[in-house]
């Protein structure tokens, strides 16, 4: 597993607030009370067991679901009542935990596709692609071809149809999409879910290197512990939809809440014992 850059700073606003957010459908609550904040630059992860309320939460961050109470701050801006898209086009940029890419498109049609947001041509020019359409598509694709693609290390595979790819390929080609967003925040819902060991230090890779070379932050809701406690600054606990633990992997990994949740007992070194045996198997298999 690659080794995580330097904490990020955290004497910096969040770039990302989020407080006491509620979140209800009918009588049953997802998240209760939630709350925490993200550095500028950071890595930070959301973890939990399966049903914590993890995916609920991404939805709300990102426009898909309104909450009861609480809000949600974005550069300082209030934003819990901005739709989906204004906020994908603020800098919100996510991917999705089951692939949500169109399988019969190619590679290349889809990540362009992420820009769509962005794109400021109007239907009459966008019909005729003259003027500002033919500017913007060249632009675009120049972008996406000499800087996402080459990041991502999916030149030879532009023009595959999306169907015709790997699991692994095909979640690499969705955090190209999210990528053409031009996100300040990159969020990926379980980047790693279902990939092999090698696919997974691939992926892990390329998510330290968007913070470090393209200053791109980063939030995740993960189950890969191992991953998780090598790349974040900070982690966030949920269980039952509420927050029982946040701080560095460190502060987490000590926290006898956090060792209930997953183990059904406060045993700190049990939990440990499993992280560093996730982490010794991943060595292994690379």
């Amino acid at each position: 597993m690659p080794e995580a850059q330097a904490d990020a700073p955290h004497d910096a606003a969040p770039l990302l607030q989020v407080q006491g957010v509620t979140l209800a459908f009918g009588g049953v609550r997802a998240l209760t009370d939630v709350g925490f904040a993200v550095a500028p630059g950071s890595i930070t992860a959301v973890i939990g067991p399966n049903g914590a309320g993890k995916t609920s939460l991404f939805n709300t961050i990102s426009g898909f679901y309104r909450p009861a109470e609480g809000s949600i701050r974005f550069k300082g801006q209030e934003i819990t009542r901005i739709p989906a898209p204004k906020r994908a086009r603020m800098g919100l940029g996510r991917s999705f935990q089951n692939i949500a890419l169109f399988r019969g498109m190619t590679v290349l049609d889809n990540i362009k596709l992420g820009r769509h947001a962005h794109l400021k041509t109007n239907v009459l020019d966008a019909l005729l692609y003259v003027g500002r359409a033919r500017r913007e598509e060249a632009e675009l694709r120049r972008e996406i071809e000499e800087r996402i693609i080459d990041f991502l290390e999916i030149d030879h595979i532009r023009h595959a149809p999306v169907a015709a790819l790997s699991y692994g390929l095909q979640k690499r080609v969705e955090m190209a999409r999210a990528l053409a967003m031009q996100p300040e925040i990159l969020m990926l819902d379980e980047p790693v879910a279902g990939m092999n060991r090698e696919e997974t230090e691939d992926m892990a890779r390329f998510i330290l290197d968007v913070r470090a070379e393209w200053g791109v932050t980063v939030l995740m809701v993960e189950h890969d512990m191992g991953m998780v406690m090598d790349l974040s600054d900070h982690v966030v606990v949920l269980n039952f939809g509420q927050v029982i633990a946040q701080g560095t992997p460190a502060v987490v990994q000590a926290d006898p809440e956090v060792a209930r949740a997953y183990l059904g007992a406060g045993d700190v070194q049990a939990l440990r014992r499993k992280l560093r045996a996730v982490g010794v198997a991943g060595r292994k298999a690379a």
